[in-house]
């Protein structure tokens, strides 16, 4: 059985997260959707609304599964025993960017490959930040997250 992991924040899920993840499903019998907890980092949403929306979103996939992480992504895929991590990336700042990230990850456990899904064009420009940031201000979003995210972050910029 071929199985991969592919991590993120999904802080908010965005349509090119479910897009390379809908893609990725028909490469690999299973994949480990995992929702990254890092202390350093500020998110809008909780690890468990993160999970809850991820989980609604990819219900229909019968080899994906969401799960929280809370240790280094290559633990986690060794301890699963996955040998694939799946990153997408928009633009060749994220190629840089996850490029030097799968050269660490090797270092730390060299049986774990990581192979790069390029979003589709019209995702290249969805970023969780930017959408977080229209949010905030009442802009239209529908194109760029579904529904139940786009509902979920007015919810909490209305506090």
């Amino acid at each position: 059985m071929t199985a991969a992991v592919l991590p993120g924040s999904f802080d908010p899920p965005t349509y090119g997260h479910l897009s390379i993840i809908e893609r990725a499903s028909r490469l690999f019998d299973s994949i480990d959707v995992v929702v990254a907890v890092n202390p350093d980092k500020h998110y809008l949403f909780t690890a468990e609304e993160r999970v809850s929306m991820m989980e609604y979103l990819l219900k229909d996939y019968k080899n994906i599964s969401v799960h929280i992480c809370k240790c280094l992504i290559v633990d986690y895929a060794k301890k699963i025993g996955a040998k694939v991590l799946l990153r997408g990336i928009r633009n060749i700042n994220d190629f840089a960017y996850e490029f030097d990230l799968s050269m660490m990850n090797h270092t730390l456990n060299p049986e774990i490959d990581t192979l790069f899904v390029p979003s589709e064009q019209r995702y290249a420009i969805v970023k969780s930040s930017s959408i977080k940031e229209l949010a905030q201000f009442g802009g239209d979003i529908s194109g760029m997250v579904p529904p139940i995210v786009a509902n979920a972050l007015y919810k909490k910029f209305s506090k």
